[in-house]
């Protein structure tokens, strides 16, 4: 896992909700499949009002036309990120886009936890409106160990939540691999019980 993530940043507000993430109709791609994987990329943050992404005229878009990645690694959002549905396509999505990380006041909290048992990426918390502070394009700089964001572009600096008890799952890639570590899991399948 990164301990330091240097990007631009994507500004979004509250209620982010998963069909925002990643609509519905991108949900026929399978992301098992590599080609298929990176489709979700392409249409990660699609779904969110032109009027609530980027600036107000949505001169910014999250992807750009043609591409499946996206310029922002880092997207810093409001309350209750995540909401709505329970799918695991939308961390996957972000994941997909090249997104890192993910700073928000409050996540659902099964969007916090497929994003981490899944390893996709890293929600972090604040308890700074940092949606208010920040703005999309800003260069923002993460300290994981240091528990701190700092806008590179104002030179503020902003302090987040620690990522406790979830930190070695990430870590690891996610919790299939956490266990494996961990010792909890084996790590191949016993064929004497075939």
């Amino acid at each position: 896992m990164e301990t330091r993530i240097r990007s631009l940043a994507y500004v979004l507000g509250d209620n982010i909700d998963t069909d925002q993430i990643i609509p519905a109709r991108y949900l026929v791609y399978n992301p098992a499949d590599p080609e298929e994987y990176r489709m979700f990329g392409r249409y990660a943050l699609s779904g969110v009002p032109t009027e609530r992404a980027g600036l107000p005229d949505g001169r910014i878009p999250f992807v750009r036309d043609g591409e499946y990645t996206s310029d922002y690694q880092v997207v810093i959002a409001g309350k209750n990120f995540g909401c709505g549905s329970s799918r695991e396509h939308a961390p996957i999505a972000l994941n997909a886009a090249g997104v890192k990380a993910v700073v928000a006041n409050s996540y659902a909290r099964i969007f916090f936890r497929n994003a981490v048992n899944g390893g996709y990426l890293i929600p972090l918390e604040t308890a700074e409106r940092l949606c208010e502070e920040v703005r999309t394009g800003d260069v923002v700089e993460i300290d994981i160990d240091g528990c701190l964001l700092t806008n590179i572009t104002t030179g503020k600096q902003y302090r987040l939540r620690p990522l406790g008890d979830v930190r070695p799952i990430i870590a690891a890639g996610g919790i299939f691999n956490y266990a494996r570590q961990a010792g909890l899991v084996p790590n191949q399948p016993d064929s004497s019980s075939a």
